[in-house]
């Protein structure tokens, strides 16, 4: 099953990458709001189809919803909106690669969470690597001169508290899944991917018609964009949760930091942003926990 989750979390981590760019791009265009609901509102339609072949595909089955299962799909749910909005807060402010890196701050409380919601188990070879990867991330993040003056403060803040809501999300999503007991990993990932991405869609619909109609109207009008957005978040939640389904949340999110690597192509090569020797030192150190974790963890 290593095989597995490893290679779930690198296809996740590289479709959210592009996802998350074609957020940025999005941001500008229709606000933080609009170019938030977009990964749910269009990609609940691909999580649906996913959903289907996953049935097919393991020869089960949809599986009934349990109270346990829609509690952790809410909670995830709700934190991961949270998450989404500040990181898109984040990324009008400094570069992609550098926001992206104040959010994988996430790892160290994934693990945390993990531990004292659902009484996983981390090791200590486990342990370190994580702090290693974080320690690269914080050296990627935080830039000399102006980390800590007003004007930086504020995206780091946003990315630091957007990581803590993603670390909650992903260990929500890994306890909704355990919730749907003997059923197909992946048609559990699958199952409670599509009931998360419902409550998503509707939380952020309701408050859209209610206080924001004019960046729902953007979104709508913008559709074949959205609809590209929402395929690729969709492809890439599914990876996610299929390595929630066969490994720790901790496990998948440190791994996932290979994100850093990706994101850094997409800085170079589309948004011509360039990347300090500070940074490369950081991302040397996320590969080497990541290695560490593979290898040892």
């Amino acid at each position: 099953m290593t095989l597995y989750w490893v290679l779930a979390t690198i296809i996740g981590a590289a479709g959210l990458t592009t996802r998350n760019a074609m957020q940025r791009n999005l941001t500008q265009k229709i606000g933080t709001v609009g170019a938030t609901q977009v990964r749910f509102l269009y990609g609940l339609p691909f999580s649906i189809l996913f959903l289907g072949l996953s049935a097919m595909i393991t020869e089960h089955t949809v599986p009934p919803l349990n109270g346990k299962m829609l509690g952790f799909a809410l909670l995830g749910a709700i934190a991961q909106i949270i998450a989404t909005a500040l990181m898109l807060l984040a990324m009008k402010e400094r570069s992609f690669a550098v926001t992206t890196a104040y959010t994988k701050t996430e790892p160290v409380q994934v693990a945390i969470f993990s531990v004292v919601v659902l009484g996983d188990k981390i090791g200590s070879i486990a342990a370190i690597a994580i702090l290693t990867a974080t320690i690269g991330v914080i050296l990627m993040a935080v830039k000399p001169g102006d980390a800590w003056t007003k004007s930086g403060l504020r995206p780091v803040a946003y990315g630091i508290v957007s990581g803590s809501f993603f670390a909650l999300s992903a260990v929500a999503y890994r306890g909704g899944i355990l919730a749907l007991k003997d059923t197909p990993f992946l048609l559990a990932a699958s199952t409670t991917l599509v009931t998360a991405l419902a409550m998503q869609t509707a939380i952020l619909l309701a408050y859209m018609v209610l206080f924001n109609r004019a960046a729902l109207l953007g979104s709508l009008l913008i559709w074949r964009t959205s609809l590209l957005a929402g395929f690729v978040g969709a492809f890439a939640s599914q990876a996610w949760f299929i390595g929630f389904a066969l490994t720790t949340a901790a496990n998948v999110r440190t791994l996932g930091l290979v994100e850093m690597i990706f994101a850094q192509i997409i800085t170079r090569r589309i948004l011509k942003e360039q990347t300090a020797l500070r940074e490369w030192i950081g991302m040397a150190l996320i590969l080497i926990g990541v290695a560490a974790l593979l290898a040892f963890g």
